[in-house]
């Protein structure tokens, strides 16, 4: 494809298109931890993110919920709207784990009693540190109408994503989001993907783990994990899982 690179992340490459309002979201199977101070390689993790972030869009569409999603192109690669992307991670928690857990001595696996909503100030020099809404103010990164509809479009995504992989003997545990103004009509849409790069899943009877955690710690196991949550996706989970 003759496209121009106009960005390349951790995981993902940006393209432009013929389209200024659409873009070429390119997966790849680089994999990085702790703010980049661990990498490495997931074989075919670009091609299952890929396929799981356009499954889980376009689920999240069809339950209202606004995204930038446009159509899976191949393998690896996703066309969406071209965003405006307020510097913003949007952490939805159902399960005490990660740095939850550590910084209030929680022991991990525990429900919360309820949902918790975390903003971050997304900025890889300064490690994504944790805000809040008076901070948001002070930075200028977005209106308070602009984060209200961004932390009520998160709670609509954990509702519909909770439910759906319950029903497939996943736990949602907590997940990141990112958002972006589409210029074009200036409506705030999820953006970004959703897979077990920016989710933690647990098998609902084993606890193990399905998401990029594996690669954190050391577990192993990591393309197998990966490959479990996509097939459970399609309906293809066994007893023997």
């Amino acid at each position: 494809m003759s496209d121009t690179l106009l960005y390349e992340g951790k995981a993902k490459q940006v393209f432009s298109t013929s389209d200024p309002d659409l873009l070429r979201v390119h997966f790849k199977d680089d994999a990085t931890a702790f703010n980049g101070e661990k990498r490495g390689t997931i074989c075919d993790k670009g091609v299952l993110n890929n396929s799981i972030s356009s499954f889980f869009f376009q689920l999240l569409e069809s339950k209202g919920v606004e995204t930038h999603f446009v159509k899976q192109l191949n393998d690896r690669d996703m066309l969406v709207k071209k965003l405006a992307i307020v510097p913003i991670e949007l952490v939805v928690r159902n399960v005490a784990a990660g740095s939850l857990a550590k910084r209030f001595g929680w022991e991990e696996g525990v429900e919360l009693p309820s949902t918790v909503v975390e903003l971050y100030y997304k900025s890889d020099p300064l490690g994504d540190p944790l805000i809040n809404r008076s901070h948001v103010a002070a930075l200028g990164i977005a209106t308070p109408q602009q984060v209200e509809q961004i932390e009520g479009a998160g709670l609509r995504v954990n509702g519909v994503l909770r439910e759906f992989l319950r029903q497939r003997s996943v736990v949602l545990v907590d997940f990141k989001l990112e958002f972006g103004v589409f210029k074009k009509d200036g409506k705030i849409l999820l953006g970004d993907e959703i897979s077990p790069d920016t989710c933690r899943f647990w098998d609902a009877e084993t606890g193990d783990k399905l998401d990029k955690d594996r690669f954190r710690r050391d577990l192993g196991g990591v393309e197998d994990a990966y490959q479990e949550i996509w097939r459970r996706l399609k309906g293809e989970c066994n007893a023997d899982a």
